[in-house]
């Protein structure tokens, strides 16, 4: 399979699975809005919410990736700037959401 289906592919895949993902995140978005911050970290405390939140953020920034780096291809035409400009859009793709992670983790 060439790199440009298997691209097209995980693409599909990531959207399809950032739908449900985004739809609980807004869902308890709204429901926290108005209260206070214990009540923002008891959220965030709990195990069950932790993980989703993790599945969200790390498939948001795999799409994201994905996404801009399909950009990148059509625009850059210079080889090195393009090869440059993906190497970080991959590096902050994972340290970002690895950070967030870590971060929530903590809670």
């Amino acid at each position: 399979m060439i790199n440009a289906t298997k691209k097209w592919i995980f693409l599909k895949i990531s959207g399809a699975t950032l739908v449900p993902l985004m739809l609980w995140f807004i869902i308890n978005l709204i429901n926290f809005y108005d209260q206070g911050y214990s009540d923002v970290v008891n959220f965030f405390t709990n195990s069950s919410s932790k993980f989703l939140f993790s599945l969200f953020i790390i498939n948001a920034y795999f799409f994201s990736a994905l996404s801009i780096s399909e950009v990148f291809e059509d625009y850059l035409a210079n080889d090195k700037i393009k090869n440059v400009a993906n190497k970080l859009l991959y590096a902050s793709a994972v340290v970002i959401p690895l950070i967030t992670i870590i971060l929530i983790s903590t809670l």
